[in-house]
């Protein structure tokens, strides 16, 4: 038995060849064009001494360069490494050389450290999106689709890794997750009749496709039901809500900052949003604030889900708007099993008192850490990955996302979950962003922190931001220092970056 996942291209390519795949900063692709572009890439990489199983380095922003590579890569067999954009040439050396990459594509504002690094892990196969100067040993990207192919389709197993999509890395160096041909397509599959996406949708693409949330849960699922994207090199709020004017989309898939960011425009309500169906969240929990604003402002339903790079993106979502119930990441998709663990790896029974270790197991979960077996071995309990995330199940079946079990604080013996603290932060009228975690403190273990940052011309006081939560919440909850800064770090998706704040707290101390 054969299965490439690179065949949802081929079919679109036939079935709606002149239908528009993305409109992009270059005007626009069509499913044909996207076929056929995409066959002479794979044409090329096999002229270039790639061959099935290399992996292929890919790092380039929402382009349409980006899904040519990416299913050229697929149709030849080889595996496909989607790369931040922004790392530096350490973490380019790390990533090519830790997947085994023979080939590496990037991007001209990028080339400096991405060439650097790709020397460093000793790949010689550079290709380079955008550029009129090129670096000594670094071919332009249109010599890889500059030669006339037929269709090229290496047949692969349904079992053989199609995608190497690294961890961010927030618990140590980066991992490389595993997922399958198979995955990957019952992940576009199964989500994609979830959504209830269908052919005339149009969805703006604002989230990186290197990340797996815009990889998996949009670029697949988009092309897999033969829908539309509108791509957008990088997140903006203005950008986002012209072009859901401008090409009347109907659908628009988010990390929570990204809603805070758009609801803090001025002229928000100006914007006609009425083609939008549905607005998906994920990537993190939703601030409640948030959720209700925007559904509020846009008369749009906001459907939370819930997955991780190492579930091919989707695990849990709510199914639907008359389904859904708020607050909530939903219940577990077709052919996925969602169970809270204690610490001695027995099932909980459902109840908000029952807090523990979210655990997954389905044909979702990736195959393991590339060259990490100790890493594996951490991670699984037979066929149960364990998420590091805290929750709990309710009497009907949905899963709430309490925290990151790393990020669980213990203040003097009691358990402070930072989400909690958050939400009620987000609730005071001056603060835009927040992040809560805990600081180390020589008689309790640790306090509680918040960081902060406020809405444009708000004013506030850290005292006064203590003394609103404390109103709010158990003695042992409230932060009992507060920060307020001109911006919160965040990474490619938009999400918080509390590493770094963590980072930055241990070295002040």
């Amino acid at each position: 038995m054969s299965f490439n996942l690179s065949c949802i291209i081929r079919e679109a390519g036939v079935s709606t060849p002149d239908k528009p795949v993305a409109y992009h900063v270059g005007g626009t692709l069509t499913f044909r064009e996207l076929d056929e572009q995409s066959d002479r890439l794979a044409a090329g990489l096999h002229d270039a001494g790639v061959v099935p199983g290399n992996a292929v380095g890919l790092q380039l922003p929402n382009l349409a360069e980006f899904l040519v590579a990416y299913f050229g890569i697929l149709k030849a067999g080889a595996v496909v490494v989607p790369m931040n954009v922004l790392l530096k040439a350490p973490e380019v050396e790390f990533y090519l050389a830790n997947s085994g990459a023979t080939a590496f594509i990037t991007f001209s504002m990028f080339a400096d450290e991405a060439v650097k690094g790709a020397q460093h892990a000793g790949v010689d196969k550079v290709y380079l999106v955008g550029a009129t100067e090129l670096p000594d040993g670094v071919r332009p990207f249109s010599d890889l689709v500059a030669k006339p192919s037929g269709p090229v389709f290496v047949p692969r197993s349904p079992t053989d890794t199609a995608v190497i999509i690294y961890t961010s890395g927030t618990t140590g160096t980066p991992k490389g997750a595993e997922l399958t041909h198979f995955q990957l397509y019952m992940n576009s599959d199964i989500p994609g009749r979830i959504f209830g996406v269908q052919d005339d949708d149009i969805v703006v693409v604002a989230l990186p496709l290197f990340h797996i949330f815009g990889l998996s849960s949009i670029l697949n699922i988009v092309v897999r039901f033969g829908g539309t994207m509108v791509l957008l090199p990088r997140f903006e709020s203005t950008a986002v809500l012209q072009s859901i004017v401008k090409y009347r989309a109907t659908i628009f898939e988010g990390v929570p900052t990204m809603y805070v960011d758009l609801l803090s425009q001025p002229d928000f309500d100006d914007y006609d949003l009425s083609s939008l169906r549905v607005a998906i969240s994920g990537g993190a929990a939703i601030p409640a604030e948030v959720l209700e604003q925007f559904e509020r402002r846009v008369g749009v339903v906001i459907l939370e889900g819930y997955g991780l790079s190492e579930t091919a993106s989707t695990a849990t979502f709510n199914q639907s708007a008359a389904e859904r119930k708020a607050y909530s990441v939903g219940k577990p998709i077709w052919g996925t099993e969602v169970a809270i663990w204690d610490g001695d790896n027995e099932i909980l029974p459902a109840g908000k008192e029952n807090v523990g270790e979210i655990v997954i197991r389905g044909y979702n979960i990736m195959k393991g850490y590339h060259g990490r077996p100790d890493a594996d071995e951490e991670t699984f309990t037979g066929e149960w990955f364990h998420t590091g995330d805290l929750g709990y199940i309710d009497d009907e079946g949905f899963l709430f996302i309490v925290d990151r079990k790393k990020q669980l604080i213990i203040r003097g013996g009691y358990n402070v979950y930072p989400r909690e603290i958050e939400e009620v932060l987000y609730t005071h009228p001056a603060v835009f962003e927040a992040a809560v975690l805990g600081m180390p403190d020589p008689r309790l273990g640790e306090e509680v922190m918040a960081f902060v940052s406020l809405r444009a011309g708000a004013e506030a006081e850290p005292e006064e931001i203590i003394a609103f939560v404390k109103e709010r919440v158990a003695a042992y909850k409230y932060p009992r220092r507060v920060e307020i800064r001109d911006v919160l770090p965040k990474g490619p998706t938009g999400k918080i970056l509390k590493v770094d704040l963590k980072r930055e707290l241990t070295e002040s101390l």
